[in-house]
């Protein structure tokens, strides 16, 4: 026998209380020990119920959700999903409240057929069990201050490494505290973070903020230069080409690889190709195995390979998937990677 995943369900829609209640009933791993119309009944819920995951809508009566989700991992720190609209005041509020400390979210339909509720179901079903087994961290980014672009002593005009990283839950903040601890001088990036086309240019934008670096919602043709980094949109793949010794970001349409799109094993793969022994890639927190095959073969043309190790990862599954296929050159704590990728890219470390 094993013990069910206890959820409570917080939203002021009664509608949406019944339809997400509805899909993770549908797992037989997964009880609904109650549903709240606000945070002062969730509050006794949680205190009554003790459960293991909480899903959280942002907008609701008498405390906005980001409020509550703050008190939640001030005083009493759990694995928490957003249940979120796809607008971008939605997207930003979905964003700080993965600051904040939630696991993951999961956007609510924009429609009412069948197909698009079953996506919402598997979605939220995958994403709460997800959370169940997550390490929770709080706060990642809520210390960081934003930080505006800036010119750097001795500024490089060629690339001297270039950055490819993957992530997934637990990632926006995760790639957000990096790159607000990493200086760009010499350094370009590339980053494949799992998120819907609704939320990518809202996290580059978020990104810009807190880092030294110009963050770009990729497009495609673009030019990839030094003291740059580029987000993959949500629902393309990016890939990076090699033109006469040159970097150059591409979009497609291309098929699902690795359960998505952008899937980072695409992303990996062209750098590995592109730039070689020129590149270093960052494997992070997340759930399955996207990025270790193309890892893999970043460790193989020469690259030096970092992995998000075990202890500070929200999830320690596409880290340790990489680990597992011997893609990995070493494994960091978050707090270490920027000064990991400043020592790599200045020593001229590669694998052999």
């Amino acid at each position: 026998m094993y013990n069910k995943i206890g959820v409570v369900v917080v939203d002021d829609s009664l509608l949406m209380r019944q339809m997400v209640a509805k899909s993770l009933s549908s797992c037989p791993n997964i009880s609904v020990l109650g549903c709240a119309a606000d945070p002062l009944q969730a509050r006794s819920m949680i205190k009554a119920l003790n459960p293991d995951v909480l899903t959280l809508d942002v907008e609701m009566p008498h405390m906005d959700g980001l409020a509550f989700l703050q008190k939640v991992m001030s005083l009493r720190p759990m694995p928490v999903v957003m249940v979120s609209s796809l607008t971008t005041r939605g997207a930003d509020a979905t964003l700080r409240a993965l600051d904040i400390g939630a696991i993951d979210f999961v956007p609510k339909p924009t429609g009412k057929g069948v197909e698009n509720l079953r996506r919402f179901q598997l979605d939220l079903v995958k994403k709460v069990i997800a959370a169940a087994g997550s390490t929770v961290k709080g706060a990642i980014a809520n210390s960081i201050v934003a930080r505006a672009p800036q010119a750097i002593s001795g500024f490089r005009s060629r690339i001297e490494k270039l950055v490819a990283v993957g992530a997934s839950t637990g990632g926006v903040a995760a790639i957000r505290s990096i790159l607000a601890s990493l200086e760009p001088d010499g350094l370009a990036i590339v980053i494949t973070q799992h998120m819907p086309a609704e939320f990518t240019e809202r996290f580059a934008l978020r990104l810009n903020e807190v880092s030294s670096f110009e963050v770009h919602h990729a497009a495609h043709g673009q030019l990839v230069v030094p003291g740059h980094a580029y987000v993959a949109p949500g629902g393309k793949h990016l890939l990076i080409v090699n033109r006469d010794g040159r970097y150059h970001c591409e979009l497609n349409d291309g098929e699902i690889i690795s359960g998505h799109r952008p899937s980072v094993d695409v992303l990996l793969s062209s750098v590995a190709e592109a730039a070689g022994p020129d590149a270093i890639g960052v494997i992070l927190t997340g759930m399955g195995r996207d990025g270790a095959q193309g890892l893999k073969r970043m460790r193989q043309a020469g690259a030096f390979t970092i992995g998000q190790d075990r202890d500070s990862c929200v999830v320690y599954g596409m880290s340790r998937a990489a680990r597992d296929l011997g893609a990995v050159s070493s494994e960091v704590a978050l707090d270490k990677i920027a000064l990991e990728l400043r020592r790599i890219s200045t020593s001229g470390i590669s694998y052999n």
